[in-house]
């Protein structure tokens, strides 16, 4: 799917809210620039976020519940993380429990790590638009339909 502009990116993000449950995951691979953080803020704000979110980057995770969103979201930005084990002290799988996990440079954690996530990956385009491609696993087969 080609998305010309960061508003396109961020109309995913809007769809993908209307699809997340309590313990779902969704990677957000790509490069620096690549519109990451665009799609899970399209995603922040239509569960309800005002203003704009941060990029979780130097905070690493960032956590959003009711009643500043309908669903709570743990927006995480592995990029800063170099030892897969630091993970651990995170506290994603308790934060699963009851939240959608939306993470950003997911390949930092290890291939194995999330193998239920919704994947997608973005990249910029010679025409500077950016592709979103996804594997959407058995648990997201039904649900994921972007058009």
């Amino acid at each position: 799917m080609i998305l010309p502009d960061a508003a396109a990116t961020e109309r995913v993000g809007r769809y993908l809210a209307g699809l997340l449950r309590p313990g779902d995951v969704v990677t957000l691979s790509g490069g620096l620039g690549a519109g990451k953080t665009s799609l899970a803020r399209g995603t922040l704000a239509a569960l309800g976020l005002a203003g704009e979110a941060p990029s979780p980057t130097f905070a690493i995770v960032q956590p959003y519940a009711p009643p500043e969103v309908t669903l709570p979201v743990v927006h995480v930005d592995l990029y800063r993380i170099e030892d897969a084990r630091d993970l651990d002290e995170l506290g994603l799988d308790e934060a699963r429990l009851d939240s959608a996990l939306l993470i950003e440079w997911p390949e930092r954690a290890g291939a194995d790590r999330w193998r239920d996530a919704l994947a997608l990956s973005l990249s910029p385009t010679d025409a500077g638009a950016r592709r979103l491609t996804w594997v959407a696993p058995a648990a997201w087969e039904n649900r994921w339909r972007p058009t």
